[in-house]
């Protein structure tokens, strides 16, 4: 039988993809006013039958909307989504460059960390950013 952290993670992985797609999205509407299959695939650098099988399981799990050849929208659950894993993003980034990791490193860091950090965690993060590192 797993252990609870093996079944966090589990989920944690599960729900990646979904997140960095919905991310993707509201970034490629905010830039461009549209997001298409085809940002997707740029941005990504995955084939369009991936996009297409992503987009198909977004749309099955009620994150977005579209039809063939149309644009991609995010619903309401898709946007709730995009923005709660931007701020968690945004934290995770912010707290390893007041860590002293480079911007460069850091940007490419919390990409995979934003998707497992805790709640526990990120609370924690968000003080240190918000108030400084604990005296010892």
């Amino acid at each position: 039988m797993p252990s609870r952290s093996y079944q966090r993670i589990r989920s944690d992985h599960a729900s990646e993809v979904a997140e960095d797609y919905v991310e993707a999205i509201a970034d490629a509407i905010a830039a461009r006013g549209v997001c298409r299959a085809t940002d997707l695939v740029k941005h990504f650098a995955v084939t369009h039958a991936t996009v297409n099988n992503t987009i198909g399981r977004l749309q099955r799990d009620g994150l977005v909307t579209t039809e063939p050849y149309q644009p991609i929208e995010l619903t309401a659950a898709g946007k709730r989504l995009a923005t709660t894993s931007r701020k968690r993003h945004e934290v995770v980034e912010s707290f390893l460059i007041r860590m002293g990791v480079s911007a460069a490193t850091a940007a490419t860091d919390s990409e995979g960390i934003e998707h497992h950090v805790s709640r526990e965690t990120l609370d924690a993060m968000k003080r240190v950013l918000r108030d400084g590192w604990p005296s010892a």
